[in-house]
């Protein structure tokens, strides 16, 4: 029990940050981007969407830290711009949703199809890119 106290006293007082995964508004960051079906019924900002559109669900760690007493559809990132790359390709998407898989959390992400196809075929499922907000 000490030995806890003094390792969270020791990151209190170091600046090492304790909470969920934060990304800078002015960084570019790696993740693995899958695609998903938004159309299946109201994403976690309280939208319905199509398939075609250019939209992201954020990963649960990301979205959910910024989600004001939990509730998602007040969450800041609602709305919300960034860029994914992938090569030298890259899309401008809007955040729209959370993915809750095991598979998207911290900075990864899943794209709408119609998104995800700026990028790359649908084939691999699965691709290494990078993102940052716009």
């Amino acid at each position: 029990m000490l030995f806890s106290i003094l390792i969270f006293t020791t990151a209190l007082f170091s600046g090492i940050a304790l909470a969920a995964p934060t990304t800078p508004q002015d960084a570019s960051v790696s993740a693995e981007i899958r695609f998903y079906d938004p159309s299946v019924g109201p994403g976690a900002c309280g939208q319905t969407h199509q398939a075609s559109e250019h939209i992201v669900a954020l990963g649960y760690e990301l979205f959910d830290a910024q989600a004001p007493g939990g509730n998602p559809n007040n969450n800041p990132l609602c709305g919300k711009k960034i860029r994914v790359s992938y090569g030298s390709k890259s899309v401008d998407v809007t955040i729209t949703d959370r993915c809750p898989d095991a598979n998207c959390k911290g900075n990864n992400l899943d794209l709408s199809q119609g998104a995800f196809e700026v990028l790359s075929p649908t084939t691999p499922g699965v691709i290494s890119g990078t993102w940052e907000y716009i």
